[in-house]
């Protein structure tokens, strides 16, 4: 009704009075303004209502005529139907240049200015993430991340969201595997405002003790439905089978933890938490938008350049050994009718220098909807709505991942297939130079179209900083792309695929699928419940 309400006053209004107001409070978000349209809206009776209604939302029929900007005249008869046209020329890329300054406190900042439209996008990305669980309990992060909206020392989780609405605001957090960061999205008109919200959620957080209990059965909820969806529960089981337990990268990757890490998880726990790894001397603020350095610079001085810097924790990676031999964990869900099947190894760290390599490689067996795996399980037999392959950015060794969700009664013939597709691209049909070919303009030709907005290009400079990557990698990767040989890609793919070290992971009608799986002789098959655990 509220909603509804202010929709009429905007387009017609009360008593003459509503175009004031809506300007009022659109434009300049005067407070006083805001108000006085709150009571008019208060006092608006149904009557009035339906009367703005029927005279603006009922003033006849919307005609609309389209006339072409020119006359358009065929150019040939024996057009050639038989193929598709070729593609143009590829557009121009245009990433804007990074500009880098420093606060007082150490707290760095790297703007890109995008003048397009009067908006800006922010994140405040701190060096922690699910990895930092190592040092506290599985879930941790996700907690504190999850918790910086709930309320801050002079501020209630509501209040937040209202100032956000009123501002045209959007504030949230989010935790990645290396990372912790805080988003924000705002109006070049209500920048001032928005940036002290934005300050006070970062700096002052409050953890209301029961909004903390809240989030607590809210993420407690979610591990169930992690584990009740084949698709997640996998996710969840097979970092632990590539790291180990004790290994930053061996949690689910959902960040969500277990059960039982997250019983133990108490509000202090998650202020230690936030202590630990949210200071200024830990993060780095990237903003894409309507702004210079010489304005932007003194309003964050104002807000974050008194923000304490302090020691913070150090996350250990190290390295994981490939498996020795194909491994088999197989978890049952009676009924199934579908099986979940996830292979997964270690592979290279994002920041290397073959990386373009890699992407082309993964493009043509599984990372694209032409790939060689698609093609055979979904296309060909027609056992899936898709299959492919992944590789999840990480500082440290990353988990390249293939994912299969097949009909039940194909299991052992997708696994099958699987495993062929693994071994021929290696050995009998290795990627050919029209397959490279192919990926390179997929991946090139595709950036343009992905940095047209203000979030695809912050998105490009949080992986710089996340991890460690050249300041020109984005601009230059086109070219890197384009320089590869068919001989570069196979080259890199016996370094980084080992069908002979996979471990699989499926999921699916144990009564169904265990014989088919077991008769495939890839090597021993574990049972395992859905917390990982061995089944006898």
């Amino acid at each position: 009704m509220a909603s509804f309400l202010r929709g009429i006053e905007r387009i017609g209004g009360f008593g003459g009075k509503s175009d004031v107001l809506a300007s009022c409070e659109v434009y300049t978000g005067d407070p006083a303004c805001y108000k006085k349209s709150i009571e008019i809206f208060e006092k608006a009776t149904w009557p009035e209502v339906k009367t703005v209604a029927n005279k603006w939302l009922s003033d006849g029929v919307y005609v609309l005529e389209i006339h072409p900007k020119s006359k358009f005249k065929e150019i040939s008869k024996d057009t050639d139907r038989s193929k598709l046209p070729p593609a143009g020329a590829p557009s121009t890329l245009r990433i804007p240049v990074s500009q880098r300054t420093t606060l007082s406190n150490g707290m760095k900042v790297v703007l890109a200015e995008r003048h397009e439209t009067p908006t800006l996008s922010l994140a405040l990305q701190f060096d922690a993430g699910y990895a930092a669980d190592s040092l506290a309990v599985a879930g941790t992060a996700s907690m504190t991340n999850r918790m910086l909206l709930e309320g801050t020392t002079k501020r209630t989780g509501p209040q937040i969201s209202e100032r956000s609405a009123e501002l045209g605001a959007q504030i949230n957090a989010a935790a990645s595997l290396d990372t912790s960061a805080v988003n924000l999205s705002a109006l070049k008109m209500n920048l001032d405002d928005s940036l002290e919200l934005y300050s006070d959620i970062i700096r002052n957080p409050a953890f209301p003790e029961a909004d903390f209990a809240r989030i607590k059965k809210l993420q407690a909820a979610g591990i169930q439905r992690e584990k009740a969806e084949p698709n997640s529960l996998a996710q969840r089981i097979l970092p632990v089978l590539i790291y180990g337990k004790n290994h930053p990268y061996g949690n689910p990757f959902t960040g969500s933890g277990t059960e039982a890490s997250l019983a133990t998880i108490t509000r202090e726990s998650v202020a230690a938490f936030y202590n630990s790894w949210y200071k200024p001397n830990n993060a780095t603020l990237h903003i894409v938008g309507d702004t210079t350095l010489d304005e932007i610079k003194p309003k964050l001085e104002k807000l974050f350049g008194d923000w304490k810097t302090g020691e913070v924790p150090k996350k250990v990676l190290p390295e994981v050994p490939q498996r020795d031999k194909i491994s088999v964990y197989l978890i049952d869900r009676p009924g199934a009718i579908q099986s979940v099947i996830m292979a997964g190894q270690v592979a290279p760290p994002r920041a290397n220098p073959d990386e373009p390599a890699i992407d082309v490689f993964n493009q043509v067996l599984g990372g694209s909807f032409v790939s060689r795996l698609n093609m055979n399980l979904r296309e060909d037999k027609h056992w899936s709505y898709g299959v492919g392959t992944y590789l999840v950015g990480a500082r440290g060794q990353r988990p390249f991942l293939a994912f299969a969700p097949v009909q039940s009664d194909k299991t052992k013939e997708s696994m099958a297939e699987m495993v062929k597709e693994f071994r021929d691209v290696l050995r009998t049909r290795p990627v050919t130079d029209e397959e490279t070919a192919k990926m390179q303009e997929s991946l090139t030709r595709s950036m343009v179209g992905e940095r047209e907005t203000k979030g695809g290009v912050l998105s490009d400079m949080l992986a710089i900083t996340k991890f460690g990557l050249a300041e020109d990698y984005f601009t230059t990767y086109a070219q890197k792309v384009n320089a590869l040989k068919n001989s570069d890609v196979n080259a890199i793919g016996e370094r980084i695929l080992r069908p002979e070290k996979m471990i699989y992971v499926v999921v699916g009608d144990r009564a169904q699928i265990e014989k088919g799986i077991r008769e495939l002789n890839l090597g021993e098959v574990q049972l395992l419940d859905a917390d990982g655990n061995a089944v006898n």
